[in-house]
């Protein structure tokens, strides 16, 4: 910085203070763009394919899940990547809208644990647990409405639900889980 009355270390300091305060940087939200960008990509193509099996994984879920755990964003900042994520979502998704009122909530939940259990040291488990926790929140909240808007309130077809629901839910607490470490140590350079 040219004439700067800050050393580089202060500069830091400030800065530091600042994502402190819940201000996101450029580069945090170049984050947050790739890492949906990513999970669309990955919903077009590997989720579709999965599809045929009964289970679509939504990776979208897993990039906001990664985001807030990265980022760590305060509860607003966290709520819209649940509404980026959901509108990116729009494309791929089997009931359009819907997302909206399971990602919100699924962003929420996740803002939520990554608050209460992190703090200098995040627990080694914790990325697993949010993966799958956040994934069971926004998948069954999409799995009840797809029941009563789609299948009419067919019983029968809860079961089928539950089963994708859970299969990607714990697909995505191995995404979530096996990227975290590496991504947290591009981050924190």
């Amino acid at each position: 910085m040219e004439n700067s009355k800050f050393t580089d270390a202060e500069v830091r300091t400030i800065k530091s203070t600042q994502a402190q305060s819940g201000k996101l940087d450029v580069g945090s939200l170049v984050l947050v763009a790739i890492l949906l960008a990513a999970g669309f990509i990955l919903n077009a193509t590997v989720g579709s394919m999965l599809a045929i099996t009964g289970i679509k994984p939504e990776f979208c879920i897993a990039a906001y899940c990664l985001a807030i755990l990265l980022l760590k964003p305060n509860l607003p900042q966290a709520i819209i990547f649940g509404i980026l994520a959901a509108t990116v979502i729009q494309i791929t998704t089997s009931i359009p809208g819907v997302e909206y009122v399971a990602d919100i909530p699924g962003a929420a939940v996740t803002f939520l644990l990554v608050n209460k259990f992190t703090d200098d040291k995040t627990p080694v488990y914790l990325p697993f647990v949010v993966g799958f926790v956040t994934t069971l929140v926004s998948g069954l909240i999409f799995a009840s409405i797809a029941m009563v808007i789609v299948l009419k309130g067919a019983l029968a077809s809860m079961l089928p639900l539950l089963i994708v629901v859970l299969s990607t839910a714990v697909g995505n607490a191995l995404v979530v889980g096996g990227l975290y470490p590496a991504l947290r140590k591009v981050v924190s350079r």
